[in-house]
């Protein structure tokens, strides 16, 4: 019985505590806002109705100084705060982030911003990545699907030792997506075909000639997203870069 009171008394303490924690990170991030932020947000098709107007900057200094937590990013996420759950995914740890958490934080996304972050800074550092890539690609919302691209994309660029293997497998999902007329899907899209063209020289003549299928389709999304990676990938930057690898 006193065990059992003592592991209850524990669990209260550690949720006033971190109730406390997520208070305090709310106050620190209203407390930095500004509505020339909130609005410029707006002007790049980011919520304003529920942000403080905080610039990234400002949040990854309040991530660094709180360090990583995965219990307080469960918190903040909950808020729905746009700031909070910026703050979130640079605060959560990879190795305790869960299918399921990734799958439930992905339906909820609802505006760019928060999608790329969670991706670039968190999503792309679990072991489920490739899975969700997958998974996420037959999503019909917009930012659920956008999801699977941006995860692409950030793999691509941050995996350094990867085999070829899954990037080539990805190109399909690509291709398949690239007929969705979305703009948000189709940026997505484009940015994942060439982050992988980007890896290496096989996997850059891959990445083209999908590009040059695409530029050659009837379909409006199609082409402007095999013209968008052909310019890029053929561009004088990436050819110097590959030539050097």
């Amino acid at each position: 019985m006193w065990d059992c009171l003592l592991v209850m008394s524990r669990r209260f303490a550690e949720t006033a505590s971190r109730k406390a924690d997520v208070g305090s990170a709310i106050t620190w991030l209203k407390s930095h806002g500004t509505k020339r932020t909130r609005d410029g947000m707006a002007r790049y098709g980011l919520p304003s109705d529920k942000a403080f107007g905080v610039p990234v900057g400002t949040i990854q200094q309040l991530a660094r100084r709180l360090g990583k937590d995965h219990a307080l990013a469960i918190a903040l996420w909950k808020t729905g705060w746009y700031e909070a759950r910026m703050l979130a995914s640079f605060v959560d740890e990879p190795a305790r982030v869960t299918g399921a958490q990734m799958d439930q934080w992905c339906a909820e996304f609802d505006n760019w911003g928060i999608c790329d972050t969670a991706c670039f800074h968190l999503f792309d550092r679990t072991p489920h990545a490739w899975r969700k890539i997958t998974l996420w690609s037959r999503r019909r919302k917009e930012f659920e699907k956008r999801a699977a691209f941006a995860l692409l994309a950030c793999m691509a660029l941050h995996d350094k030792t990867g085999d070829d293997e899954p990037y080539v497998r990805s190109l399909a999902l690509v291709e398949r997506a690239a007929a969705d007329e979305r703009n948000f899907v189709m940026k997505g899209v484009s940015w994942a075909l060439r982050a992988v063209g980007r890896r290496n020289r096989a996997l850059h003549a891959a990445a083209i000639d999908v590009a040059r299928r695409l530029a050659a389709s009837p379909m409006t999304s199609s082409r402007w997203i095999g013209k968008d990676a052909l310019r890029e990938l053929n561009g004088a930057v990436v050819l110097r870069r590959l030539a050097r690898s």
